[in-house]
C-alpha cells in the first residue's frame, strides 16, 4: 500500500516579496503626488463651458486608477510575509489597503462624471458639478487620508515588532498615523481646508514612511524577524 506524503509547503521567496511591494509603495507614491494639481482645471470656473483643456484631469484620473491598483498589491504582496507576526493586524491592513483603493476608484468615477458633463452639457450642471466635486474631495480625505492612517497604524505595528525593516522606518509611520488622524479631523471640522498648508504639512510623515519603506525593501529587503 503506498503512503502519501504531504507535499512540502512551498517556500515564499522573500526577497522577490520584498522588492514588488517596494516597487508597489514607490508607484503608490508617485502616482499620489500629482493628482490634485492635475485636478485643478476642475474647479475654474470656466471649466464646464470649454475653458482649459482636459488632458490634465484625464491623466489625473488614469493615475489614481493606477495608484488604486498599487494600493492593493502592495497589501496583497506583504501579506504572506507579516501574517506570520500578527494575524489581525496583517488583515487589518489588507481590509483598509482594499477599501482605500475602492474609494480612490469612488473618487476617480466622479472625475470621469465631471469630465462627461463637459462633454455633452446638462441641465443645472453647475450644481451638479459641485456635488461631484464634493463627492470626490470626500473619498479623498476618507481614502487618500483617513485609509493611510489606518494603514501605518496596522502594517508599522507589525514590522516594529518583527523587525522585519529597521524599526525607525515604521517608527515614522507610527508617529506620523496620529498626526495625520488629527489633520484629518481638523478638515471634516472645517478647522482648515483640505488643499492647504497645513493639511499637506500634516500628511508629510505618513508620506515619509511609505517612501522610506518603499526604498527600503527594493534595496535591502527583509531583515530576519527578532525573536
Amino acid at each position: 500500500m503506498t503512503t502519501l506524503l504531504p507535499r512540502p509547503e512551498r517556500k515564499t521567496d522573500s526577497r522577490a516579496t520584498a522588492r514588488w511591494a517596494g516597487v508597489l509603495y514607490l508607484v503608490t507614491f508617485l502616482a499620489s503626488v500629482p493628482t490634485l494639481s492635475l485636478y485643478a482645471p476642475l474647479r475654474e470656473d470656466g471649466f464646464l463651458a470649454g475653458t482649459g483643456g482636459t488632458a490634465a484631469p484625464t491623466a489625473g484620473a488614469a493615475l489614481e486608477v493606477v495608484l488604486a491598483i498599487s494600493c492593493a498589491g502592495t497589501a496583497i504582496a506583504l501579506l504572506p510575509v507579516i501574517r506570520r507576526h500578527g494575524e489581525s493586524l496583517s488583515v487589518g491592513y489588507l481590509a483598509a489597503r482594499v477599501v482605500e483603493a475602492t474609494l480612490i476608484l469612488v473618487g476617480v468615477g466622479s472625475v470621469l462624471a465631471l469630465l462627461a458633463l463637459r462633454r455633452d452639457g446638462f441641465d443645472d450642471a453647475d450644481a451638479t458639478a459641485s456635488v461631484l466635486l464634493s463627492v470626490y474631495d470626500a473619498t479623498f480625505l476618507l481614502g487618500q487620508s483617513l485609509m493611510p492612517a489606518l494603514c501605518a497604524l496596522t502594517l508599522g505595528t507589525v514590522l516594529y515588532r518583527s523587525g522585519l525593516v529597521p524599526r525607525v522606518i515604521p517608527a515614522i509611520g507610527l508617529v506620523g498615523a496620529p498626526l495625520l488622524l488629527a489633520s484629518d479631523l481638523a478638515q471634516l471640522t472645517g478647522v482648515y481646508e483640505m488643499r492647504s498648508a497645513l493639511a499637506g504639512l500634516g500628511a508629510l510623515p505618513i508620506a515619509a514612511w511609505e517612501l522610506s519603506l518603499g526604498v527600503w525593501l527594493i534595496a535591502r529587503g527583509f531583515r530576519t524577524p527578532k525573536a
